[in-house]
């Protein structure tokens, strides 16, 4: 029986890849496949296996391919590409991260410094005295600033201001560029009982009543608290009930300011329409000011109280309303 040796076609490649192949897999010294012999069911040998056929060689004219160090180089390109994306989808470990904002406890807060003394403040009060008399403008508004950063947040209440200090502190309340710390010294000032008196003789109930609707609300809202300090003393009551612009402004502000405003204007109205009677038994000098019927008042104050506006406010504008019905 004559045996079929397979015919095996040995092919030289340029490439160092396929010479590695050909010599490992169709190496002449390399243990030859068996012959292939009849099947009988005596004998049970594994069919023949096939060669694994090495690809299709690059032309002769191209370059030779690199060694077997292309596969590190490829592999190496595939980590550095994986590290790459991993570090543009999350954050590098160095990378700075941002913290959420954590609330403030009023035990962070930093103490209020402590009030200046009398005496400097003295001293403070006579240069600002005569820069607010002689002064420029500019020289006017610098003089405010020193008053308000000496005067705020801790104003002292047991100090007089000169009564020509406050003078010029109630010029500025009609000066747009002024109002806003002519309004926060006003304020500070009128806390002590003392300088509501100075600041009513200087002109202040006026120059608020007549100034506030031009203001911007935070200082307005400010020049209606100080206001409102004012008509706790008699000439402060009698100069607001006189004016005659004071019933339309408060009206006015209760609907453009917000709760704590409204609540100002309206302790103010109660202040008017609470001593007509009263003045109408000293021969109605003092309610000559009162130019608006109480009925629209009262509906004007009604309305007010529908929207926004603090305890305070609600219960002083009850009193009004009570107040309006017994005058109507």
């Amino acid at each position: 029986m004559k045996t079929h040796q397979p015919k095996l076609k040995t092919q030289l490649f340029s490439c160092g890849f396929f010479r590695h192949c050909t010599q490992t897999v169709l190496s002449p010294t390399a243990t030859p496949y068996p012959p292939t012999l009849p099947f009988t069911p005596s004998e049970h040998a594994p069919p023949p296996r096939q060669p694994p056929q090495p690809p299709p060689s690059p032309p002769r004219s191209n370059p030779p391919l690199p060694r077997p160090s292309q596969p590190d180089s490829e592999s190496s390109s595939s980590s550095s590409t994986s590290q790459s994306f991993t570090q543009w989808k999350f954050p590098l470990p160095n990378s700075p991260v941002r913290q959420q904002p954590q609330s403030i406890r009023p035990s962070d807060l930093p103490p209020l410094p402590p009030p200046i003394s009398s005496a400097n403040l003295q001293e403070l009060f006579h240069a600002a005295e005569l820069q607010l008399s002689t002064g420029s403008d500019s020289d006017q508004l610098a003089a405010l600033h020193l008053l308000e950063r000496a005067l705020l947040p801790n104003p002292p209440t047991d100090l007089d201001c000169p009564p020509e200090l406050m003078r010029g502190v109630v010029r500025n309340l009609k000066t747009k560029a002024a109002a806003k710390p002519a309004t926060k010294i006003l304020l500070a000032l009128c806390l002590a009982e003392g300088n509501r008196h100075v600041a009513v003789e200087a002109g202040a109930v006026a120059a608020v009543v007549e100034a506030a609707l031009e203001m911007e609300d935070p200082a307005a809202e400010r020049a209606l608290a100080a206001l409102e300090l004012m008509c706790t003393v008699a000439e402060g009551a009698a100069e607001v009930r006189a004016h005659a612009l004071a019933v339309p402004a408060m009206v006015t502000m209760m609907g453009r300011t917000s709760a704590r405003g409204k609540e100002y204007a309206i302790s103010v109205l109660a202040v008017i329409y609470g001593g007509v009677s009263e003045a109408e038994d000293d021969g109605e000098e003092e309610a000559e000011g009162v130019t608006a019927p109480p009925e629209e008042v009262a509906r004007a104050v009604a309305l007010a109280l529908q929207g926004d506006c603090s305890a305070r406010g609600r219960r002083k504008g009850g009193q009004l309303l009570k107040a309006l019905q017994e005058n109507c």
